[in-house]
C-alpha cells in the first residue's frame, strides 16, 4: 500500500513538473495546448469527402458535441448558410451562385488535416497542432468539427519560427537556434482519389472537377494575385482573379484558375461559363461547347451562357441550334450576334445549293465568305472548302485545308443527328478526307477515311459510292503496281485504267500508267498520259519526269528543256536532272546550228588567269559566276568552301574566281574593292552584282539566273 502511495506522491511531482512546462509553454503561444507531442511528421490528408449541397444540420443537431466548439471559416467569420447567394459581376456580368463552401456539423472544414498521433474526438476548438518544418515544429491554427477530425486554415512554414518552438529532441528552442526551410506549396483536395474535397494535399497538386490536376506549384514566378488565389478556398476570390487575367489576355492562367474555382464550387455556372470563354481564347471550341451546357445543366436561365454557347455555335457552323440559344440569352439577344447568325446561315445555304449543281468555284467562294463571317472554327466548313479546291484541281490546297480541318479540337462537339450536306454528323468530313488522301496517292488512309464516314452515317448513298470507288480505286492500284514490278506492263496498264473508271481525275494512275506506255515504248501515249496528270496537278514532279524523258526520246528537245527547267525549280540539288538539263540544252543549240563547243558541264571553280581569259570567260552561252576574292581574307575563307558546295549544285553554271591580289587589273577593270564580291554574267551580260552576300542570298540569284 505504501508503495502504491509512494509511486503516486511521485507521479503527482512528475505531473506538476510537465504542468510547470505546459504553463510556460501554454503562455508563449497565448492558446491552448492540450494536445499530444509529435516526434515525427503529423500531416496526413484527410480521406473524408466533401459534400457541397448537404445540410448544415444533421437531423436535430444543430452544433457540435461539447468537445468542440463551432465551425468558423477562415476568415474568423461564420460560414455561409448552404442556401446564400451572391451575384456574379465577373466576365459573365449575370446572377450565380457565389461558389463559398458549406459547411455542415459533420463536413471537413477545407484545409483539413488529420495527425498520425491524434484520435477522433481529441482535439478542442483552438488547439494548436505543430506541424515539422526544417528540423522544428510551428504552430497551425484549427479549428474543430463536430465528427472529432480537426481542420487547418492554412499551413504556414515559415522560414524564421517564433521561440519555443518544440525541436525533434524535445527541447524549447530559440528563434536563433532554427534552421531555415523552404516554403512548402499545400493545395486543396477536390474529393476525388483518396483525398477529400478542401483538404490539404502535401507537394501543391490539386485536382479539378474534370480530373485534371491543377499545378499549384506551377504558379511561382507569376503575378502574385495568381499565387495567391490558387492557394485560396475563397471560390469568389479564385474566380474574380481568373476574370481579371482573361481580360489581360492570359487565358491559361485564367482556366487554371477557373479550375481551382470549380475544384472549390462545382456547382457555380458562372464559373463554368468562365471556363468556356477562356476555353474559347484558347481555341479549344469543343470543350468549351461542353462547358456551357455543364453551366446551363446547373442554371437554366443562365442568358448568358446562352449567349456564349450561341456564339460558339455560331463559329461551329451550328447555325439552327446556335438560333435557339441566342433566342434564350437574356433580356434579348445579342443583335451584333444575331446578324452574325444570319450572314453565315446565307452564305451556307448558298454553298450548299452550289454543290447541288457541282459550281465548285461558287461552293468556294461561299465556303470562304461563311468562314469570314464568324464559322472560323467549323471543321465542316472547312471541309466543303477542301472539297472545292479539290475539284478545281487545287490539290496542294486541298490537302492543307483539309489538315487545317483537322486540328480543329470541334470534332466531339458535333450533335449525332445533325447534318451537312445530307450527311449525319462528321461524316461528311471523313468523305472530303477519303477524296483528297486518294488523289494525293493515299489510298489506304482513303479507304480508312471512307469506312469511318460510313459507320457515323450507314444509309447515306453518297458516302456508299464514295466507299465502293474507294475501296476500287485502290484494289486497282495495288494491282497495277504488283504487275509493273513483275515486268507485265500491258497487263499493267490496263489495271491502271480499270482504276481511273472510278475516278476518272486522279494523277497517281495516270502518271502510273505513263510508266507503262514508255516501258512499252508508247512515247506519245506515255506524254498524253502525263499531260492529263499535270492538268490535275499542276507540279506532279513524277509526271515532268516522265513527260521530259519521252520529249527526250522523241527529239522534241525545246519541250524538254523546259520541263528540266521546270524540274530544276523544284529539285535545285538534283545532278540527274542538272545535267539532262544540259544535254537537252547541248541538243536544242546543236539543231539550231549553234556553237557549242565551249559548253561545259559541272566541274570545279575555274581560276582565272589573266584579263583576256576573264573576257572569254564570260562570253561563253549561259550563265557565268565570277567570284571576286583575296586569298588572305576572312570574308572570302569563310564564303569558298560554300561556293565549291554551288558549283556542284549547279553543274549548269560555269563559276569562275578571280584572285585580286594576282590579277589586280580584272579588278580595277570591273570596278571592284570590297571583297567577296559576286557578278552573275548571262552570255557575256552582267544581270547581278552582289557585295559580300549571305548564302541565302547567293544561292537564291544563282537558282534564278540559271532556269
Amino acid at each position: 500500500m505504501s508503495n502504491h502511495v509512494g509511486a503516486s506522491a511521485s507521479s503527482n511531482q512528475k505531473m506538476q513538473s510537465l504542468d510547470s512546462v505546459s504553463d510556460q509553454f501554454r503562455s508563449a503561444l497565448s492558446v491552448e495546448a492540450n494536445k499530444p507531442d509529435f516526434k515525427d511528421f503529423p500531416v496526413l490528408s484527410s480521406h473524408a469527402s466533401h459534400h457541397p449541397t448537404r445540410p448544415t444540420t444533421s437531423g436535430n443537431t444543430t452544433s457540435s458535441s461539447s468537445s468542440s466548439g463551432s465551425s468558423i471559416s477562415v476568415s474568423g467569420k461564420p460560414s455561409p448558410l448552404a442556401d446564400s447567394k451572391k451575384y456574379d459581376l465577373g466576365l459573365d456580368g449575370r446572377r450565380s451562385y457565389s461558389g463559398e463552401i458549406v459547411l455542415g456539423p459533420n463536413d471537413p472544414i477545407p484545409g483539413a488535416m488529420d495527425s498520425k498521433s491524434s484520435k477522433p474526438g481529441h482535439r478542442r476548438s483552438g488547439s494548436v497542432p505543430l506541424i515539422y518544418a526544417g528540423g522544428s515544429f510551428s504552430p497551425s491554427f484549427t479549428t474543430g468539427s463536430g465528427s472529432g477530425s480537426s481542420s487547418s486554415a492554412s499551413s504556414p512554414i515559415t522560414n524564421i519560427l517564433p521561440a519555443g518552438n518544440i525541436c525533434p529532441s524535445g527541447k524549447i528552442g530559440k528563434t536563433v537556434m532554427m534552421s531555415r526551410s523552404a516554403v512548402r506549396t499545400d493545395t486543396l483536395g477536390s474529393g476525388t482519389g483518396n483525398y477529400g474535397h478542401g483538404n490539404i494535399v502535401r507537394g501543391g497538386t490539386s485536382v479539378a472537377s474534370s480530373g485534371k490536376p491543377i499545378e499549384v506549384a506551377s504558379c511561382n514566378g507569376v503575378d502574385p494575385a495568381v499565387r495567391r488565389a490558387m492557394l485560396s478556398i475563397d471560390s469568389e476570390e479564385v474566380k474574380s482573379v481568373g476574370n481579371e487575367q482573361y481580360r489581360k489576355g492570359n487565358f491559361t492562367e485564367a482556366l487554371k484558375l477557373y479550375d481551382r474555382a470549380i475544384a472549390l464550387c462545382p456547382d457555380n455556372a458562372a464559373c463554368r461559363s468562365n471556363r468556356a470563354a477562356a476555353l474559347t481564347g484558347l481555341r479549344r471550341f469543343g470543350e468549351a461547347v461542353k462547358e456551357c451546357e455543364e453551366a446551363l445543366l446547373l442554371d437554366p436561365a443562365f442568358g448568358r451562357a446562352h449567349q456564349r454557347l450561341a456564339s460558339l455555335l455560331i463559329s461551329l457552323g451550328q447555325v439552327e441550334n446556335a438560333r435557339k440559344h441566342l433566342l434564350l440569352a437574356s433580356p434579348r439577344p445579342d443583335p451584333v450576334e444575331f446578324r452574325k447568325l444570319q450572314t453565315v446561315e446565307r452564305h451556307l445555304d448558298m454553298c450548299a445549293e452550289a454543290r447541288k449543281v457541282r459550281d465548285w468555284k461558287s461552293v468556294l467562294k461561299e465556303s470562304d465568305a461563311a468562314i469570314t463571317e464568324g464559322a472560323n472554327a467549323s471543321s465542316l466548313v472547312m471541309a466543303s472548302k477542301a472539297e472545292a479546291h479539290l475539284r478545281i484541281h487545287q490539290l496542294e490546297e486541298a490537302d492543307f485545308v483539309m489538315s487545317n480541318a483537322f486540328k480543329l479540337e470541334n470534332l466531339s462537339s458535333q450533335p449525332p443527328n445533325t447534318k451537312f450536306f445530307g450527311m449525319l454528323s462528321n461524316s461528311y468530313l471523313y468523305v472530303v478526307n477519303a477524296q483528297v488522301d486518294m488523289a494525293q496517292g493515299r489510298f489506304e488512309n482513303a479507304v480508312t477515311a471512307a469506312q469511318k464516314a460510313r459507320q457515323i452515317d450507314t444509309i447515306n448513298m453518297e458516302i456508299y459510292t464514295v466507299l465502293n470507288n474507294t475501296r476500287a480505286v485502290s484494289r486497282a492500284r495495288a494491282l497495277g503496281n504488283e504487275l509493273f514490278n513483275s515486268g507485265k506492263f500491258a497487263e499493267a496498264h490496263l489495271a491502271y485504267g480499270e482504276g481511273l473508271k472510278y475516278d476518272s481525275a486522279n494523277p497517281v494512275l495516270y502518271c502510273n500508267r505513263a510508266a507503262c506506255w514508255s516501258k512499252l515504248v508508247q512515247w506519245e501515249k506515255a506524254i498524253e498520259d502525263c499531260n492529263k496528270a499535270l492538268s490535275i496537278q499542276a507540279n506532279y514532279t513524277k509526271a515532268l519526269l516522265r513527260r521530259a524523258a519521252s520529249y527526250t526520246e522523241l527529239e522534241r528537245w525545246s519541250e524538254a528543256v523546259a520541263d528540266y527547267e521546270a524540274l530544276r525549280k523544284q529539285l535545285p540539288g538534283d545532278i540527274e536532272v542538272a545535267e539532262a538539263l544540259f544535254h537537252a540544252q547541248v541538243a536544242l543549240k546543236t539543231s539550231r546550228g549553234e556553237e557549242v563547243s565551249n559548253m561545259k558541264f559541272g566541274g570545279e571553280v575555274e581560276e582565272i588567269m589573266g584579263f583576256e581569259h576573264f573576257q572569254q570567260a564570260i562570253s561563253l552561252p549561259g550563265v557565268s559566276v565570277v567570284y571576286f576574292m583575296v586569298a588572305l581574307n576572312h570574308n572570302c575563307n569563310k564564303i569558298t568552301p560554300f561556293v565549291d558546295t554551288l558549283c556542284k549544285r549547279f553543274p549548269s553554271v560555269n563559276f569562275l574566281k578571280v584572285d585580286v591580289s594576282a590579277i589586280p587589273m580584272v579588278a580595277k577593270v570591273e570596278n571592284v574593292r570590297t571583297f567577296p564580291t559576286f557578278k552573275i554574267y548571262k552570255s557575256g551580260t552582267k544581270v547581278k552584282e552582289m557585295i559580300c552576300p549571305s548564302h541565302q542570298v547567293l544561292e537564291y540569284s544563282i537558282r534564278q539566273y540559271s532556269s
